[in-house]
Order: C-alpha cells, then sequence, then structure tokens
C-alpha cells in the first residue's frame, strides 16, 4: 500500500488530480503517437461545435461550466492556430459567434476515432461506472453544501 492508499479520502482531490493529469497526459500522447495535432484540453470546445456547428463564448462555457475568460482564451488561441473561426452573429451584431475552420472540421474528424477508442476503453476498464455515478452524487452533494461548509462542521464536533 503507497503514501496515498493509506491516507485514504484524506488526500482525495491529490489523488483525483493526480489521475486527471495521467489521464490527459496519455489521451495527448495517443493523438501525438498518430500523429494529430490535438490536445485533451480543447476537448470541450470541439466536442461541442462538432454537435451545434455554432456557439458564442458565453454559450460554450455556460455548458462546459468553465469561467467565460478561460474560454476566451482558448478561442484565441484555437483561432491563431487557424482551428476556429469568429463571426458576427446574424441575430445580433455585436456577439461574435465561434465556429470551427475547415481545418477544424479536418481535424474534428481525424479525433472522432480516438473518442470513440478512449469511450469503450474508459467503459471496460470503468465498474459499469459506478465510479462515474459516484462522482456524478458527489458534485451533487457539493451544489447543495460546499466542501468547506461540511469539513467547518465536522471540526466542529
Amino acid at each position: 500500500m503507497n503514501f496515498y492508499q493509506k491516507l485514504g479520502p484524506l488526500v482525495f482531490g491529490t489523488r483525483l488530480k493526480r489521475l486527471s493529469d495521467y489521464f490527459l497526459s496519455e489521451v495527448n500522447h495517443v493523438y501525438a503517437s498518430r500523429g494529430i495535432p490535438f490536445e485533451a484540453s480543447w476537448f470541450g470546445i470541439f466536442y461541442l461545435l462538432g454537435n451545434q456547428t455554432e456557439l458564442s463564448i458565453f454559450e460554450i462555457a455556460e455548458q462546459l461550466e468553465v469561467s467565460h475568460s478561460a474560454i476566451s482564451q482558448l478561442v484565441k488561441s484555437l483561432t491563431e492556430k487557424g482551428l476556429l473561426t469568429l463571426q458576427p452573429s446574424a441575430h445580433d451584431g455585436r456577439k461574435k459567434v465561434i465556429h470551427l475552420s475547415k481545418s477544424g472540421e479536418e481535424l474534428l474528424q481525424k479525433i472522432k476515432p480516438i473518442w470513440v477508442a478512449l469511450d469503450k476503453t474508459m467503459t471496460d476498464l470503468l465498474d459499469k461506472n459506478k465510479v462515474l455515478e459516484q462522482i456524478f452524487q458527489l458534485e451533487n452533494k457539493f451544489d447543495e453544501i460546499p466542501l468547506s461548509k461540511l469539513i467547518n462542521k465536522n471540526a466542529d464536533v
């Protein structure tokens, strides 16, 4: 039993972070090993635009539950790489909508088979989604009562 296993829930966040870092690194390794210039951190935007064709920065930020600023920076970077385009909205000239560029569409077609393989691999590794269900339940609990309040409540006992 290693250090982290001994400490159990005390280092839950650390273990999730380590697992997340490992997961993203391995997924990026798959893209790189296949010569696909894609980063796992771009997944949300590509997935959404692959299904909805155009979205505003606000809509992306809202759906991904990420700050407007973070999405704005990522969109700027992907636009500079030629993977996204920004155009004025047909409904509101003050608002810009984001689309995948031709290069972005071509890249999306290359990465979709990786997503299918990733989904199958993780489904095989996870015990019939029990892990995902537990994470979902935990997220819902934290939406109801912040973790800090729960910890403080237990610290006062």
